[in-house]
């Protein structure tokens, strides 16, 4: 059993979200992404799998492909499909969450972790 406490040394920048890989494995991908006040992360998707996302910590705005935007708070958990694009928006406090990815691709294949977008 490996554990962790998903709040503690939580990493923020001023310029861009950090998506900081907690837990890493050839089965999957735990990310922690940690946004400053009103920093985005620009719409995208995860082409090989499902995107399970669970809000840790304030509030944001969650906005799939279609354009449907939901403020998701502390406890809120979204699914998004393979491919499905997406993006968040925080609002007006530090927003964390954490999303969970099926298999890990190669590092040829993107980047696991570090900034994202821009605010």
């Amino acid at each position: 059993m490996r554990t962790m406490q998903l709040l503690d040394d939580l990493k923020f920048q001023d310029e861009n979200p950090v998506a900081d890989p907690i837990y890493v494995d050839k089965d999957g991908r735990i990310l922690r992404f940690c946004l400053k006040p009103q920093q985005s992360i620009v719409e995208h998707s995860v082409p090989h799998s499902p995107f399970y996302v669970v809000v840790l910590k304030g509030r944001g705005i969650f906005t799939d492909g279609s354009g449907r935007a939901e403020t998701m708070e502390p406890n809120s958990l979204m699914v998004f499909d393979p491919g499905e694009n997406h993006s968040v928006r925080a609002l007006d406090e530090e927003l964390v969450f954490v999303g969970f990815l099926h298999g890990a691709p190669s590092m040829r294949e993107g980047r696991v972790g570090g900034e994202l977008g821009r605010s």
